[in-house]
């Protein structure tokens, strides 16, 4: 990021623009600060739902007409819930922008649930459930989430439950949105070859007329974390195993070296430590990988393999060996040196990719109300030192802090 611009229309929503040249394709999408966290006990899986019903009709649209605007010219729309965050976003080519821009508007704003369709979308996401269910492998992430959350929103399951899905009418998800709906926490994001000028007034033309509101929801904050360990036994032929515990929040000032230490311990590249440890080493596993999630209040540091039966215990005490040496032996120059490499190498391609760079401007301005250029992201990267990894190897992996999750095959 070596420039963006940004600016707040008079319903406090902000719009974050950058333009890029070279490129026919503008990436747009809005960013609400609403995710499943914030869905009460009896809401559980509404904030998924209501991604799903923003495509089934509107004032002044039927599904059909939503789905065909962007398609017929080419175009793609797309959205997707986390526990934070709500995203609606397209990308079209830059003559048809405008259509995105008003799209976008309709679906995320004026949204009417007809019965109809919320009857049809329960059956989809009823599927959809059934289809993680049968995938062990994405099953125990979102189990994971509650064996270290526990009965925090956190620990739900962004599907919410079967009953919960079998029970919602149009008037929840009127509900859910006026509670949480704020507009003051809405980003609009464009990278484009397009003008500031040009957004401006489409922003005007599309989003002012957006009604200022304010919901009354109060997040609740995650409490202390309690160390745990399930095991559960599962119609599967593989064990599937997780090992985290709760980590850095989005503002901590060490997010970013632990960043760094996940990216070394199982990070994307074939030479992560977990990687050769346990599949180069001694062939326990076809895929294993560590990541950090940051929160606004917390975060989630994670490890997931799967593996033979009789080999779980040996590929987890694999697991606790590397966290060790990561605790207890310092990075040498050359080792500090290649690590920072490498994930300078990843953060620059990523930015290659206009849909997640969108994606990612409209979530650092609501998580930081500003964008970090990649340079300065560089800068923060080359000062970690090998103590600084080692100081947050200590205060994140110990060992009793762990949490462990295993799947294992019912025979």
């Amino acid at each position: 990021m070596v420039d963006y611009n940004v600016f707040t229309l008079p319903n406090g929503i902000r719009v974050v623009h950058k333009e890029v040249s070279n490129t026919k394709i503008v990436h747009c999408g809005f960013v609400l600060d609403i995710g499943s966290r914030d869905e009460r006990k009896d809401q559980l899986g509404i904030a998924h739902f209501w991604e799903h019903m923003a495509f089934k009709g509107t004032k002044k649209r039927k599904a059909y007409h939503i789905l065909n605007k962007l398609d017929a010219v080419g175009g793609e729309l797309n959205a997707y819930t986390t526990k934070e965050k709500i995203c609606f976003y397209a990308s079209v080519l830059d003559k048809h922008m405008e259509s995105a821009f008003e799209l976008l508007q309709d679906i995320t704003f004026d949204s009417i649930f007809p019965e109809k369709q919320i009857e049809k979308e329960r059956g989809v996401i009823l599927e959809e459930m059934s289809l993680y269910h049968d995938s062990p492998e994405d099953a125990i992430q979102d189990e994971f989430d509650r064996v270290v959350f526990g009965d925090h929103p956190l620990g739900k399951n962004i599907l919410g439950t079967s009953d919960s899905v079998k029970s919602f009418q149009r008037e929840d998800f009127k509900t859910f949105l006026k509670t949480n709906l704020n507009t003051e926490r809405i980003v609009f994001s464009c990278v484009g070859n397009v003008s500031l000028k040009k957004i401006q007034k489409l922003a005007t033309k599309y989003f002012e007329p957006i009604p200022h509101h304010i919901g009354q929801r109060e997040r609740v904050l995650f409490g202390d974390y309690v160390p745990n360990t399930e095991v559960i036994t599962r119609n599967i032929t593989q064990a599937q195993c997780a090992i985290g515990c709760t980590a850095y929040p989005i503002g901590h000032p060490k997010r970013l070296p632990f960043y760094m230490l996940m990216n070394i311990l199982g990070g994307p590249g074939m030479n992560s430590r977990l990687n050769l440890a346990l599949r180069e080493k001694y062939g326990f596993v076809y895929s294993i990988d560590a990541s950090y999630h940051p929160f606004s209040d917390t975060g989630l540091f994670s490890i997931f393999f799967g593996t033979e039966t009789g080999q779980v215990e040996r590929g987890r005490k694999l697991v606790l060996k590397e966290l060790q040496k990561l605790r207890e032996v310092p990075l040498g120059t050359m080792q500090l040196h290649m690590a920072k490499e490498q994930i300078l190498g990843q953060l620059a391609m990523s930015e290659e990719n206009n849909t997640g760079l969108m994606l990612m401007m409209g979530k650092s301005i609501l998580d930081k109300n500003r964008i970090d250029s990649l340079e300065s992201i560089f800068e923060k990267i080359r000062a970690v030192s090998s103590s600084d990894l080692i100081e947050v190897a200590n205060e994140q992996l110990n060992e009793n802090q762990l949490s462990h999750l295993t799947f294992l095959p019912e025979n």
